[in-house]
């Protein structure tokens, strides 16, 4: 993962996102951020992804038994960041529903759950992740990704700068995409102090990076 580069990437987006005149320039750069961080066939650019990496040489029993130093699995990990990028920019920023209420993903992934798994142990992680189906979830993860883009292809300079509405806060705990418990709730309090361009900034793009390099510490365990 050639991290330094993207890192310099997300610095210069922090840095134009909230200008008008650099609208245009900011959604290119965060295309280019988001296309690194799923695969490479939902952006269709020439070069090998982050996730790209991740999948390589990738057998079942690693991405569901390995752990990282947190007993989280690549499964889990791939799960928990796809399921927050999918509530997130869905939710709040387009204000429709969820992808993986659209194509009937939970079953096909063969999920226990439809929540982002904050509030899982790690036991309860390994048995999360016993029944996943790998290649429904690569496909889940690109499905969410594309809806992404789309989404902000279409956002204004002022759909930047709006935060989220109470209401839009409580539709994801009464729809079970956060348990309202203390592991997981927090992250309601968290969404709510962003606006639209802190939703693409963490965690549209910075949370994948963090899942990813720890199931690549996964992958990496023998």
């Amino acid at each position: 993962m050639d991290l330094k580069s993207w890192n310099n990437d997300l610095k210069n987006l922090r840095q134009i996102i909230l200008k008008e005149d650099k609208l245009e320039e900011s959604k290119k750069l965060f295309f280019c951020l988001h296309a690194r961080v799923h695969s490479s066939n939902i952006s269709e650019i020439n070069e090998k992804t982050f996730e790209d990496e991740l999948w390589e040489n990738l057998d079942e029993d690693k991405f569901r038994t390995a752990t990282n130093e947190k007993g989280r699995t690549i499964a889990y990990g791939m799960w928990h960041c796809t399921r927050i990028e999918d509530i997130t920019m869905n939710i709040l920023v387009a204000k429709g529903e969820q992808v993986l209420h659209r194509g009937n993903w939970k079953e096909k992934i063969n999920s226990g759950i439809i929540d982002t798994g904050n509030s899982l142990t790690p036991e309860q992680i390994l048995e999360f992740s016993k029944t996943i189906n790998m290649k429904e979830l690569k496909n889940y993860r690109a499905e969410v990704g594309r809806m992404t883009r789309n989404i902000v292809k279409s956002l204004t300079f002022e759909d930047m700068k709006k935060t989220f509405q109470k209401h839009q806060l409580q539709r994801i705990i009464d729809e079970g995409a956060v348990l309202d418990v203390e592991a997981s709730n927090w992250l309601i309090d968290f969404w709510g102090k962003k606006n639209v361009s802190g939703i693409l900034l963490m965690p549209g793009t910075r949370h994948h990076v963090v899942h990813l390099n720890e199931s690549f510490r996964a992958k990496k365990k023998s």
